[in-house]
């Protein structure tokens, strides 16, 4: 039997909807990703010519990057029998998610639609997703 999946993605969560043998099933992941925060200007030492901010920037941006990833990994794991994949949402995530997908060339394929959307509740991604689909 065919399974596709439907997913609305941001940084914060992705919203898993597998559709398979006519029955509908719902997975909420969580990225626990902290919000990257940007500073304006930084902090200098008492020595002109010491280390800034720059640096804990740098590993902050460094950690945001990791836990990214690591979600994406788990987003890939949750998805990986879906035989079409329709990839949703606001923002940049799922042009990453996209690209990450695209790095497995058998993944990659299975990439039927990559589209824009709003913040949905649940209801509405399912029935995006169901509407999609089932045709």
């Amino acid at each position: 039997m065919k399974q596709n999946v439907g997913l609305w993605i941001d940084h914060r969560k992705a919203i898993v909807v597998t559709i398979k043998n006519d029955k509908e099933l719902m997975r909420v992941i969580e990225s626990n990703v902290e919000p990257r925060v940007r500073l304006s200007g930084g902090s200098r030492t008492a020595s002109p010519y010491g280390p800034q901010e720059v640096a804990s920037e740098g590993k902050r941006d460094e950690r945001y990057r990791h836990h990214l990833d690591a979600y994406y990994r788990e987003v890939i794991r949750a998805i990986r029998n879906a035989d079409s994949i329709l990839i949703f949402g606001p923002g940049e995530a799922k042009g990453e998610l996209k690209k990450a997908l695209e790095e497995s060339r058998e993944l990659g394929r299975r990439i039927v639609g990559v589209e824009s959307a709003d913040k949905m509740t649940q209801r509405q991604i399912a029935t995006k997703v169901r509407d999609y689909f089932v045709k």
